[in-house]
């Protein structure tokens, strides 16, 4: 069979691709190895899919920190907006959530991925699923694809549109760059961002605050002379192996910057309090122990931060439950001061790849034109999604990058096609 452009795995960013390659009316193929098309979207934003997001354009590659000044060119073309746009005009209407953060008011991912299902149906893009691709064959004029049921299939220009290695679970397994390889692409050190951190420290394996939330805390990530490298303000969670939630899924991209030096362990530092300097909070715990000597230190306490922390932290600096506020020395409450302000764990490990929500490293973009996302190297070959050196923080962002490269990709590849 002969196509005009083919496309090469039905994530959020072949999706696209396939939509826009077929808006131009060239004769577009989808091949996808799975038995479902659109799985990384229905289980995004915890099933709710977070299709993008709507802060400023500046906003919204500042909330990309892996390459995200390469997409600069690609939304010059398409942009976040525009993605709102495009749902729009397909009938899913979305509501705008915290930190600019967009869901289709159904609050169902299924809805977004029927509707990109509908379209592809509307505009006659020919879907195959359950088709593994073996090889990519690159030639002069068009490429050959080889399924693994051995079966060729001729296209003018191709879109690699696999995914990295991050949740292989929906198909993401790295077979994408093997073809991108073999077609003399460069591809920069595979590591997993936005994951959840390990660490061996006591309280840890003993399970002391397993499974206790902190809200709002400025979690950071200290470099080996104890400077930030970076800080977050959002909440995390103590879990059984270590550290998760929001504010360390975005800080442990960084933890792995720093293994990847060499540096281990790593230390992140809560600060539990962040909006009370350490001076303000010595003065008002002071006198908050005097004016209620008779109480015990635990109860004058009490609210500050969770119950099981605050029981975590007395036990470090050595007060008892029963021990009255009267017999607190100033240095114990400084100390205390200390902990809540600086309380540190020692990380030593990431969950593998595969427990990452995002693939950090891919096809080098040195080698992709920005405008087109086509192949520096190869005529007819492009790139979009997860698998190119291109990764966000959660909250819309790997979405909004997958799908502004892949609606680039799919217009520029039915564009070489017919020239």
């Amino acid at each position: 069979m002969t196509y005009q452009v083919t496309i090469i795995g039905g994530g959020p960013s072949g999706l696209m691709a396939a939509i826009a390659a077929a808006e131009q009316g060239v004769k577009t193929l989808l091949i996808d190895k799975g038995n479902k098309l659109g799985t990384k979207l229905a289980i995004s934003g915890g099933g709710r899919c977070n299709v993008t997001n709507r802060l400023p354009e500046e906003e919204v590659i500042k909330h990309i920190p892996g390459n995200g000044k390469f997409l600069y060119s690609p939304f010059s073309v398409f942009n976040n907006y525009d993605i709102i746009d495009f749902f729009e005009g397909l009938g899913v209407a979305l509501k705008e959530e915290d930190h600019g953060r967009m869901f289709p008011v159904s609050n169902k991912a299924k809805d977004v991925v029927q509707a990109l299902l509908n379209r592809l149906d509307e505009l006659n893009v020919e879907i195959r699923k359950k088709t593994p691709v073996e090889a990519i064959h690159y030639g002069d004029e068009e490429h050959q694809i080889i399924l693994q049921s051995n079966e060729k299939i001729t296209t003018k220009s191709v879109i690699i549109a696999v995914g990295g290695k991050a949740v292989p679970h929906t198909g993401s397994t790295g077979d994408g760059y093997a073809w991108a390889k073999k077609a003399g692409h460069t591809i920069t050190e595979l590591f997993p961002t936005e994951v959840p951190l390990i660490s061996n420290d006591q309280f840890i394996k003993n399970k002391t605050l397993q499974g206790l939330s902190l809200r709002d805390v400025d979690v950071s990530v200290m470099n080996p002379k104890n400077k930030r490298i970076v800080t977050h303000r959002m909440d995390m969670l103590f879990t059984h192996f270590g550290l998760s939630g929001p504010a360390i899924l975005r800080c442990s991209q960084y933890v792995v910057k720093e293994f990847m030096k060499g540096h281990k362990p790593v230390i992140i530092e809560i600060d539990a309090m962040p909006d009370k300097k350490e001076n303000e909070l010595l003065q008002e715990i002071i006198e908050s122990t005097n004016d209620q000597s008779k109480k015990t230190f635990r109860n004058v306490m009490k609210g500050i931060v969770p119950e099981r922390f605050l029981d975590h932290l007395l036990e470090l600096i050595e007060v008892s439950h029963e021990e009255k506020a009267a017999n607190i020395s100033n240095q114990k409450i400084q100390s205390l001061v200390t902990h809540l302000k600086h309380f540190r764990i020692h990380v030593v490990d990431t969950q593998p790849i595969e427990k990452a929500f995002v693939t950090g490293g891919g096809v080098s973009i040195k080698e992709i034109i920005p405008n087109t996302m086509q192949s520096k190297l190869m005529h007819g070959l492009y790139f979009c999604g997860e698998i190119l050196d291109i990764h966000g923080y959660t909250g819309g962002y790997n979405i909004t990058s997958a799908m502004v490269t892949g609606r680039v990709a799919g217009m520029h590849a039915a564009w070489e096609s017919l020239g």
